[in-house]
């Protein structure tokens, strides 16, 4: 029977695998929708289409013509600085200037092992899941640190490595959008959503901020650690048995030169955070609001630059005790190296940028917000399940298109401004997004670290594949998914802020 399941499952895989593999590659699909954006505003606005703006009584909007004369003007004239305003490009490529300093130098792998170590045995598995939820502050640091990692620490104290690859690969993958800190993923979001808000109301945008998230991420970690621990050891370490192979490890701690390091980098991110705190902490800090608020203030709007610094301070620091640094030539050679790292991603910025800027030019996201609402009021699919659709239609994408940013380019201009219309604050809407985008990272074969799983896992069982790893992780993904939707849906009920001055209703 097990077999059979099995097969089955491998089957379907296989059909998601074949059909994601025939879209084009993310540069490719942002060019395209650019493109068709251009063809389908010369299409609608020959039908004359035009709604009342929602946020403005009287005032008509209708759909740009990017075919017309003024239109094409548009298109290239512009192309340039949409590149160059693409929201999340200069946040993410100034934050990694800091992460990727803690990485490259070691600090970061470090912090990971010595706080998996440091833990009594009883509370690994919770601890790894944990680790795992926390690595997100480093991008993607995590999935190369700690699946083989969590794989080492079990089979080191007689578990399944697979079920400890397991347990971290679910942390650091399917609760990628939950931490006790804000990480690069906060601005990167956090932008499109600002931006997607202010097709419906400018004067809310101007308000936003990329903490929206924040309390409820905090929250989520805890949540998350519980479930994961659980998940691990109740269902897959059982299902998996006892570890059979030839393959045994020694865990091996923090040399002398790394606790030196972790310990002058320490005392850097504690004097960083004391300055820092002096900013705010006082009634007439230099980074509060004129009326002395925090949430709207000059404080949250460098909270960027802040993450940057924070970062590359502890970073450079363990890196000049370990010796992993020299010289200023050394820096900006690791500087350059995380840029390089990022070519991708600007890549990507080119095309997500030319798509998001036509899209919001032709005012198609407006109209297309106000006519989904009311067909979704139509339908009377409103509140829970309006929520629970939507996390759905969004985990299904992640199945095919693996980055968070180039789905939210495309779902933020369609999907806030359609909540809004409903009465659901943008910050709701990211959020659940959010929920559904890591949830299901861990069973597609189409996300981009999925090789590099499949591989340390190998390394335990030569024969794994990919219907092997995804029955592993698939319980995660489901259970992650129901209590993240839960502590959601109560979260809505109570009405508590999702962040600062962020809140539920629109």
């Amino acid at each position: 029977m097990e077999k059979k399941r099995k097969g089955l499952f491998q089957k379907f895989l296989d059909i998601v695998e074949t059909t994601g593999n025939k879209l084009p590659h993310p540069v490719t699909l942002f060019a395209i929708l650019a493109v068709l954006v251009i063809i389908l505003s010369g299409i609608i606005s020959s039908f004359g289409i035009s709604v009342e703006h929602p946020g403005e009584e009287g005032t008509i909007v209708e759909v740009t013509n990017l075919m017309s004369t003024e239109g094409l003007q548009y298109v290239f004239s512009s192309m340039v600085d949409n590149f160059i305003g693409f929201a999340p490009l200069g946040v993410v490529l100034a934050t990694m200037l800091g992460i990727g300093l803690a990485e490259r130098t070691g600090l970061i792998s470090a912090c990971l092992r010595g706080f998996v170590l440091s833990i009594p045995r009883v509370l690994i598995t919770a601890g790894l899941v944990f680790a795992g939820i926390m690595s997100s502050v480093a991008s993607d640091a995590g999935y190369v640190v700690l699946p083989p990692l969590g794989a080492v620490i079990f089979a080191a104290i007689g578990r399944h490595p697979l079920a400890g690859l397991a347990a971290a690969f679910a942390g650091v993958s399917a609760g990628f959008s939950a931490n006790l800190f804000l990480s690069a993923t906060d601005p990167m979001l956090g932008e499109l959503t600002i931006s997607a808000a202010a097709i419906i109301d400018p004067a809310y945008a101007e308000g936003m901020n990329i903490a929206m998230n924040y309390y409820f991420i905090i929250v989520s970690v805890f949540l998350l650690t519980i479930v994961g621990a659980w998940v691990t050891e109740r269902l897959v370490e059982p299902r998996l048995g006892d570890y059979k192979g030839d393959y045994r490890e020694k865990l091996t701690g923090l040399d002398a030169t790394e606790k030196k390091g972790l310990i002058w980098a320490g005392i850097a991110f504690l004097i960083g955070a004391i300055l820092f705190a002096l900013t705010i902490v006082p009634a007439n800090g230099p980074l509060r609001a004129e009326d002395g608020g925090i949430v709207q203030s000059p404080f949250m709007s460098s909270l960027v630059p802040i993450i940057m610094i924070m970062f590359f301070i502890p970073g450079l620091v363990y890196g000049l005790v370990t010796r992993n640094i020299k010289n200023d030539k050394d820096v900006a050679n690791q500087l350059s190296d995380t840029m390089a790292s990022m070519g991708m991603f600007i890549v990507l910025a080119f095309t997500a940028g030319q798509f998001v800027a036509y899209f919001a030019e032709t005012n198609m996201g407006l109209v297309l917000g106000v006519y989904g609402a009311e067909a979704l009021e139509a339908a009377n699919l409103t509140g829970i399940p309006l929520i629970l659709g939507f996390i759905l239609v969004a985990g299904f994408i992640n199945l095919f298109i693996g980055s968070a940013s180039a789905k939210w380019a495309m779902m933020a201009p369609v999907f806030v401004p359609i909540m809004m219309q409903l009465g659901y604050s943008p910050e709701l809407t990211q959020m659940a997004y959010r929920v559904a985008d890591s949830t299901t990272n861990i069973i597609s074969p189409l996300m981009t670290y999925y090789a590099l799983i499949i591989a340390f896992a190998q390394k335990y069982d030569k024969k794994l594949g990919i219907g092997t790893l995804i029955s592993v992780m698939f319980p995660y993904t489901v259970l992650f998914t129901i209590a993240w939707t839960v502590m959601l849906i109560v979260w809505m009920y109570l009405g508590i802020d999702l962040g600062p001055g962020s809140p539920i209703t629109y």
